[in-house]
């Protein structure tokens, strides 16, 4: 498996990070986003293998913002116009599984001390131990070279909404105080699908978060629909610190 490969790879990344003096204090992490000029339709010219045929147009399945949705969806592009979009997404998913294993390899994506030539090192003996394709390690590099390794799983995550909805899949994200009973979760799930319509399918997944108090919140399609008793608690206690005006009573 490519994960397996990621690990037999660690120790590499191990002596290239001990080659290279790390500096002991963190830096904070810059909440930039991508400049204007880094738009969908660049980066994936940058990740192609082949610029000699003529590019085929790729419409995006969901329109995603921000950064990390400028990111994901440059991968999107390059990797169905290159027809290799399953494998690709096998490859991102095993590379951020690896992390969650490897507290050192979690280190490195983090730490924005690290010099892009370092990193840009150990992301090219990452995918060549683990035979990632090119435009994997292409769009890896890049990440690296602009210093968005912190990102690399909120981009990873926005790709893969960009997968499943490209296959007709769409995730609702249910957040609720405890798991809903199977009757209420096919109830809901019907309901979203009835408001999404047909061709497209739902997915749910569940959240518990004690911290909402109650009530449900449900995110997809960029949507956000909430329902809590924390929220609610916080418009009331605005609606309460604002001034009375009794003489327009």
């Amino acid at each position: 498996m490519a994960a397996a490969r990621i690990r037999s790879g660690l120790p590499l990344l191990n002596r290239i990070l001990r080659s290279d003096s790390l500096s002991t204090q963190r830096s904070a992490i810059q909440r930039s986003v991508l400049t204007p000029a880094f738009a969908a339709s660049q980066p994936s010219k940058n990740l192609s293998t082949s610029t000699a045929q003529k590019e085929e147009k790729i419409k995006l399945p969901i329109t995603l913002y921000g950064g990390t949705g400028n990111y994901a969806s440059a991968l999107f592009i390059a990797a169905k116009r290159s027809k290799v979009l399953d494998q690709v997404e096998s490859e991102i998913l095993d590379l951020i599984e690896a992390s969650k294993k490897s507290p050192k390899f979690s280190q490195f994506l983090k730490d924005l001390s690290v010099r892009a030539d370092t990193r840009v090192k150990a992301i090219n003996e990452i995918c060549a131990t683990a035979k990632f394709s090119e435009i994997t390690k292409n769009f890896l590099v890049i990440v690296a070279e602009n210093g968005r390794l912190n990102y690399l799983e909120s981009i990873v995550n926005k790709f893969k909404q960009l997968t499943m909805a490209d296959k007709g899949i769409i995730k609702a994200i249910v957040t609720t105080i405890m798991p809903l009973p199977p009757q209420e979760e096919k109830e809901l799930k019907e309901t979203l699908q009835d408001i999404i319509g047909q061709g497209k399918t739902v997915e749910v997944e569940q959240k518990i978060d004690p911290s909402i108090l109650g009530g449900i919140m449900i995110e997809f399609e960029q949507k956000l629909f909430d329902m809590s008793i924390r929220t609610r608690a916080k418009q009331m206690e605005r609606f309460l610190r604002e001034p009375v005006d009794f003489d327009a009573l």
